[in-house]
């Protein structure tokens, strides 16, 4: 029996150095020092008498041997977690979820799903990042993220991904506004008027600046937002009439605050998703997005 010999704080450093591409981030991920994370790593290559990392400036390489041994590393860290759920003790999981979220997943049912984590593993702290979607692809990409529920498309397919839904979109504008339009007004129509939609690389915005080019219409009337929270409080003002997806101005047009217009155009229903390095990431990050699937199919639908 190898005992104490090989421990699981030692496959865990060598895991996350692997990972994090540095000591130093990794004994930031882990929540100790680098001197810590570069004694357990001596200390496992000297039980094993192998090296499994070449040390460069600044960064880390795998060695042949450590290229053989990692996916054992990681099996045993996923076995470890599997026996404390076998015994119904997740608390004992002590853990962070880097987790990043696109202002739609914020703004709707961010907080029901973090709720629903919490109580299945209270011990493992969220680090949050709300951001643009191409931003949270790049982290998630780069490894800086371990989860993200984000709308798409992307640049690039990631190994886990999960659908949560679709958010179709909506044109609103102020109740006075809406009724001035009439019942069903054409895009050329809109036009007459400023329009308010998010970011400018966004799927949707993209369709909308290709279709006023189409028809001939006058593209800087349309204003850009990075802030999908910032749209609402300007169209209840009537500054414009805004495109944006149906779930985050819901709750003004039940309030009155805003009307929907129904225009003949409307972009592609917005798309979004649980994504995650499947090769690397530990089994909680697998419930986590499981468990956003199962919220977000009564909040997206």
């Amino acid at each position: 029996m190898i005992k104490s010999r090989v421990t699981l704080k030692q496959l865990e450093a060598f895991v996350f150095v692997v990972d994090r591409g540095t000591f130093r981030q990794a004994a930031d991920a882990l929540g100790t020092t680098q001197p810590n994370i570069s004694a357990r790593m001596s200390a496992l290559e000297r039980t094993l008498d192998v090296v499994l990392l070449y040390r460069d400036a600044g960064s880390v390489r795998l060695t042949e041997t450590g290229t053989k041994l990692l996916p054992a590393a990681r099996n045993a860290l996923l076995s470890a977690e599997r026996f404390l759920e076998t015994a119904d003790r997740k608390d004992l999981i002590e853990e962070r979820l880097r987790l990043g979220v696109t202002e739609l997943v914020a703004c709707t049912w961010l907080h029901k799903f973090l709720r629903a984590f919490n109580a299945e593993y209270s011990s493992v702290s969220v680090e949050l990042d709300v951001n643009l979607s191409r931003e949270i692809e790049r982290q998630l990409i780069a490894h800086q993220l371990d989860l993200a529920l984000q709308t798409g498309p992307f640049t690039q397919a990631m190994s886990g991904t999960l659908p949560l839904g679709q958010s179709k979109y909506a044109w609103v504008a102020t109740p006075e506004m809406a009724k001035m339009l009439g019942p069903k007004p054409n895009l050329r129509t809109l036009f007459d008027h400023s329009i308010l939609t998010h970011a400018r690389h966004a799927g949707a915005s993209s369709e909308l600046l290709k279709a006023a080019k189409a028809e001939g219409l006058p593209t800087d009337r349309i204003g850009y937002s990075n802030s999908l929270a910032s749209c609402v409080p300007m169209a209840i003002d009537g500054m414009g009439i805004s495109l944006l997806p149906r779930q985050i101005v819901s709750d003004a047009i039940e309030r009155g605050k805003l009307s929907e217009v129904r225009c003949k155009w409307s972009p592609k229903r917005l798309e979004v998703f649980a994504r995650f390095d499947d090769a690397r990431v530990p089994g909680f990050v697998r419930d986590a997005a499981k468990l956003a699937q199962q919220i977000s199919r009564t909040e997206v639908g």
